[in-house]
């Protein structure tokens, strides 16, 4: 499966503003944005005033690169996103916060989206108690996702059990920390979206 390889940090500083790609790290001082709070490349520091479509692409870009997404299946996400009754930007969120990946990480037992994927791929999640090694799997509403129970007392769930009273949790949601396991109440909705992107940017640039 293709995916991006290159270093997480370049993606933050290109879209100048943290995608929270690598965890904690993201909010420490150590983050490069803190030091560097312009684009990589010799020309960084001096770049023009972006033009219109210049916006709406780097605002495309953002998008996938928060949640891991590769170019052709982002716009493939976009032509269902647009077949669909509503908003065609509020249903490519739905559609990219439904991944599998993206629950994971947002039920805190993932410190970053690619952390998620790693547990996906490797098998540590079940989906209504059948293993799904997809990290692009689609959740559905009242799915039952949770941890495999032989993985449970792998650091990285161990840390997520012991931290869980630090996180809140979105409202789409319902997180059982102590056995690893989440509820999908529904799909969500903008409202309950909190990924700073401006979709309507998104969806200009794909209707020229």
């Amino acid at each position: 499966m293709a995916r991006y390889t290159g270093a997480d940090c370049k993606l933050c500083r290109r879209e100048k503003t943290k995608l929270f790609l690598k965890g904690k790290k993201c909010e420490s001082a150590k983050c490069p944005i803190e030091i560097r709070p312009y684009p990589p490349g010799e020309h960084g520091r001096g770049r023009p005033k972006e033009s219109e479509y210049q916006l709406q692409l780097r605002e495309k870009q953002k998008t996938r690169r928060i949640y891991g997404v590769l170019e052709k299946q982002f716009h493939n996400y976009y032509e269902e996103a647009n077949r669909k009754s509503g908003k065609t930007g509020e249903n490519l969120l739905q559609i990219l916060e439904s991944r599998l990946d993206n629950v994971i990480y947002r039920a805190g037992f993932a410190e970053s989206r690619d952390a998620a994927r790693q547990q996906v791929r490797h098998g540590h999640i079940l989906v209504n108690g059948k293993k799904v090694d997809i990290p692009s799997y689609r959740v559905r509403e009242h799915d039952i996702v949770e941890v495999r129970e032989k993985s449970r007392n792998l650091m990285p769930y161990e840390v997520a059990r012991a931290t869980a009273g630090d996180k809140t949790y979105p409202a789409w949601l319902g997180v059982v920390p102590d056995a690893m396991r989440v509820l999908v109440h529904q799909l969500p909705v903008r409202q309950q979206i909190d990924t700073q992107v401006q979709e309507q940017l998104i969806v200009e640039l794909y209707s020229k």
